[in-house]
């Protein structure tokens, strides 16, 4: 087995590699796709728009994160009748880095879904996506998080906890995929103690020991295509700090291009590359999601735990809802605060004594994305009147839930109502103005934009793991899901790229062009 290379930003000559297989991102789904591949025999080369970032060298403020770690200083944002700002990473590792290690299965209800509506019961069914699944987290070191290890699982996720379960709802710990987690509530900035097992940690490097290829600081500009089918990537180095344009690279790919840019990245991509779908940019979705803030007699140091360690889909079904603990960093509660100077610092005087949770929403809008301005991804996406409804009714319910606890005050961040709330405001809140404008959210969770299913006017990719029209082709991001979870993607994710990643390498090698 020949030890693979590593290909940071360069300038000078133009770069040419040639691979079997080359993967257009490093994420949750590109780094399975590209180990299964790997493990499979063939040559892999993977390329990623953002730097390769060692744990120790994660940023220590948000700062720091917004200018290494978020793309364009975090400013992708969804445009409707709001702004709404979009989560994401660029580096190598992808959202595995920045997210806060949650595994959680596909639920039954949604493969039910997309073998009735979308016709992929042959491709992700439940024996197939649970088999991976077992298999992932064996690997990653999926578990529990443990309520009883103090202040690794953090006072606020308790208190969630406890706060839901007496009101008989469901809630639990979550599952993390995580080793020997120091609860310093760091997963959000990247966690420096090395314990999350995103990607860049395990199976990129086992991409590399099987001969594989990682470009970093590659931003791809276009898929190449003749004759029908696609043949490579074509793209140019980006210095990751000064942002200057260096070399000019090339990858052709013997066997297929693979794309896993994300829900964001991926139709935007396919659109310059050439490719003309009526679903192409369409079915963009995602899970919008606002979190209350509770304040207290007593110190809670949200800031000692998990980043989050509870959840409850008690109302999953009915309301479409998540509930979920969250630690943001200070400098994200200081700009969700409002306020300046003297009023803002007294503000957040009684940091130690809040906790937030936070409430996702299955939302039932469909967006759309396409290539903007300069190649970046444009976005346009508007939650529904009932998707308001429905979000107003999570916070409400969380900051019952605070106060359960004993919480003084809540602070809900909504446009049109006091900054704090007392328990016998809470009428206030509930009747919340139900406009996107009032409300402090955030979309995570990105799904669609290059869909996969049996019919091409619905759908980007065919059941046959191919974009329509184009073969060899192939996509395994969250682009490729035609629908929400209502629960984190990053296991679906995972499970889906291994599942099309397997179909690929399984395929007869004498008779595949």
């Amino acid at each position: 087995m020949s030890q693979g290379h590593h290909l940071a930003y360069r300038s000078g000559q133009p770069l040419s590699v040639v691979a079997d297989y080359v993967v257009v991102g490093t994420g949750a789904g590109g780094s399975m796709a590209a180990l299964i591949l790997a493990r499979a025999g063939y040559q892999v080369a993977m390329v990623e728009a953002g730097p390769w970032r060692e744990a120790k060298d994660y940023p220590e403020t948000m700062l720091g994160v917004m200018r290494d770690v978020f793309p364009d200083w975090g400013a992708n944002v969804a445009v409707g009748n709001s702004i709404l700002p979009i989560v994401q990473g660029r580096l190598v590792g992808g959202g595995t880095v920045i997210n806060s290690a949650i595994m959680v299965r596909t639920p039954d209800d949604v493969l039910v879904e997309w073998q009735r509506d979308h016709g992929l019961g042959d491709l992700f069914s439940h024996d197939a996506v649970g088999r991976v699944q077992d298999e992932i987290e064996r690997e990653l070191s999926v578990e529990d998080s443990k309520v009883d290890a103090g202040a690794h699982f953090g006072r606020s996720s308790q208190m969630l906890l406890e706060a839901l379960q007496g009101r008989e709802m469901e809630a639990h710990p979550m599952r993390r995929n995580v080793k020997g987690c120091q609860g310093s509530a760091r997963c959000l900035q990247g966690c420096r103690h090395g314990a999350k097992q995103s990607t860049q940690l395990n199976w990129i490097p086992e991409v590399l020991e099987r001969g594989g290829t990682v470009l970093s600081c590659a931003p791809v500009s276009r898929v190449e295509l003749k004759s029908g089918r696609a043949v490579g990537v074509i793209g140019r180095f980006v210095h990751p700090q000064t942002r200057v344009k260096g070399a000019h690279f090339a990858v052709e790919a013997r066997r297929g291009v693979i794309l896993a840019a994300s829900a964001t990245g991926t139709g935007p991509l396919l659109e310059a590359s050439g490719v003309r779908s009526p679903a192409l940019g369409q079915y963009w979705r995602a899970h919008p999601g606002a979190g209350v803030i509770g304040v207290y007699p007593d110190v809670v140091d949200m800031y000692k735990g998990a980043t989050q360690g509870t959840a409850s889909i008690h109302h999953r079904k009915d309301l479409g809802l998540k509930l979920e603990s969250l630690t943001l960093p200070l400098e994200l509660v200081a700009g969700r605060t409002g306020g300046a100077g003297r009023q803002l610092t007294g503000r957040l005087a009684d940091i130690r004594h809040q906790a937030m949770w936070i409430s996702a929403v299955r939302a039932e809008a469909v967006g759309r994305v396409k290539r903007g301005l300069f190649g970046a991804p444009s976005v346009y996406y508007r939650p529904t009147q009932r998707d308001l409804e429905r979000l107003r009714k999570g916070v409400s319910l969380l900051a019952r839930a605070h106060f359960d606890q004993g919480a003084r005050s809540v602070r809900p961040g909504v446009v049109g109502l006091p900054f704090e709330l007392g328990p016998d405001q809470l009428h206030l809140l509930q009747q919340a103005p139900l406009h996107n404008r009032a409300w402090t959210w955030v979309l995570s969770h990105l799904f669609g934009g290059a869909v996969i299913g049996d019919d091409p006017r619905r759908a980007v990719v065919g059941t046959d793991l191919q974009v329509y029209g184009v073969r060899d082709l192939h996509v395994v991001c969250a682009a490729a899901l035609p629908t929400t979870l209502g629960v984190n993607p990053q296991h679906t994710i995972m499970a889906v790229a291994w599942l099309m990643a397997e179909r690929l390498a399984n395929q007869d090698r004498s008779g595949y062009t």
